[in-house]
């Protein structure tokens, strides 16, 4: 090293035997690099280890380096606090607790278990190799030979094996969140319905984009199911809130829906059965969840529609451009009103025809970026009509709903969004 480059070296020397000192090598005040704290345990570490000259002899880049020691275990718990990066544990290192013959790395095992976090280094003579490549088998970062220690020795390994712990604790941070990722997407993955629509001649289509981040599964929730009789029934809905919670909740109120709808409840009388679930599951008494229900006729021209307080499905009939079903005197959304009502109302649907259930997720972007108005229930049936005439109909029809949506509204949506989609190709489809 230059002669210009400025060194200093200080040590105390603390009433309970413990060595504090410091150390800063290289040029500069230090003020703009990251420094270090070694905690050497080691039994004389005034006699053959002079830890700060071999560091005040080193190289270490501008790095500056703080030194603790302690004579023993108990010692070493001690002043084994947050702030120390890196433990150079003595092999050597007698264990008051162990009887002859023990474990010869009892000790550094005891530091490992105390410094699951720290970086850790072991210190063994020449003759002991073996036993040093053990103490890296064991969970040491790295080794050194007494022997053949030195300053820039010293110094690299430091930082070396700090960056390797960190290193180290990042890919383990990475496993456990990929791990849970993977356990997140299956059981979301299972949550999500799977249509029953085995001899219906309907075809089916449903897309779901989650409002919350790295997640599968929202507020939102539908599903479709034929019935015995031939009927085919579908529901579209949405619990207020984004949270997990309220993924739970609907998916509780879709399992109940299924359930309700196979053992022959329809309209106002599965509406306030729904309700009594959600009253009974939610967490307090201002969740509520709006709701879209519509059952189709076995012979497809005709259905039934029930609203709690959820946009009016759009139709798309036969050589016509798509367009809201009309529907004004649909009941409140479930969970505001107890011995609320739900009327029926009956539709024709024809030969053929597309019906598009959604949730407000759909509706309640931006129709120009930010600032811009909400795109809204006119904005979307334009936006729909546009990709009709495109040709676009069935899973391309939705993905290019939902990816305009985005667009339009300058970024990812913050709410969840549903779309689920029922087509009649008619005779001559």
């Amino acid at each position: 090293m230059p002669a210009s480059v400025p060194r200093q070296s200080r040590r105390n020397v603390s009433a309970a035997g413990s060595c504090d000192a410091t150390v800063m090598t290289g040029t500069g005040t230090g003020t703009d690099r990251a420094d270090l704290t070694l905690l050497v345990v080691e039994d004389d570490p005034a006699g053959a280890l002079a830890v700060p000259e071999l560091l005040d002899a080193a190289d270490a880049a501008g790095t500056r380096v703080r030194i603790r020691t302690a004579r023993n275990l108990t010692e070493a718990e001690r002043l084994l606090t947050d702030d120390v990066h890196c433990v150079l544990v003595d092999l050597s290192l007698p264990d008051p607790r162990a009887a002859a013959g023990d474990d010869p790395l009892a000790p550094l095992r005891h530091i490992l278990r105390l410094a699951p976090r720290h970086a850790v280094l072991a210190l063994a003579a020449s003759a002991d190799a073996e036993l040093a490549a053990e103490a890296v088998r064991v969970g040491a970062q790295d080794h050194l030979f007494r022997e053949e220690l030195d300053g820039r020795l010293l110094s690299r390994a430091i930082r070396y094996a700090v960056e390797r712990k960190r290193a180290d604790r990042a890919q383990v941070k990475l496993a456990e969140s990929r791990l849970r990722a993977q356990e997140n997407a299956r059981l979301e993955r299972g949550l999500l319905p799977t249509p029953l629509l085995e001899g219906s001649d309907l075809r089916f289509a449903a897309r779901y984009r989650p409002g919350r981040s790295r997640a599968l599964l929202g507020g939102d929730f539908y599903d479709t199911v034929r019935t015995p009789d031939g009927t085919v029934h579908a529901m579209i809905g949405d619990v207020c809130g984004h949270g997990p919670d309220e993924a739970a909740l609907g998916v509780e109120l879709r399992i109940a829906w299924r359930a309700l709808t196979f053992a022959g409840l329809c309209g106002d009388e599965l509406l306030s059965t729904l309700q009594q679930v959600l009253e009974h599951e939610r967490e307090n008494d201002e969740i509520f969840a709006t709701l879209c229900t519509v059952d189709i006729a076995p012979d497809g021209r005709r259905a039934g529609l029930c609203l709690a307080g959820h946009p009016s499905p759009l139709i798309a009939l036969e050589g016509r451009p798509a367009r809201l079903l009309p529907y004004e005197d649909g009941g409140p959304a479930l969970g505001l009103l107890p011995r609320a009502r739900w009327p029926r109302r009956q539709v024709e649907l024809g030969a053929a025809w597309s019906l598009l259930l959604y949730t407000d997720g759909l509706i309640e972007g931006r129709s120009a970026g930010p600032g811009s108005p909400r795109l809204g229930q006119d904005g979307m049936v334009h936006m729909i009509n546009r990709q009709l005439a495109a040709g676009l109909r069935g899973e391309e029809l939705l993905e290019a709903a939902v990816t305009e949506v985005r667009t339009l509204n300058g970024g990812e949506l913050t709410d969840d969004v549903a779309v689920l989609a029922l087509e009649r190709v008619g005779a001559r489809g």
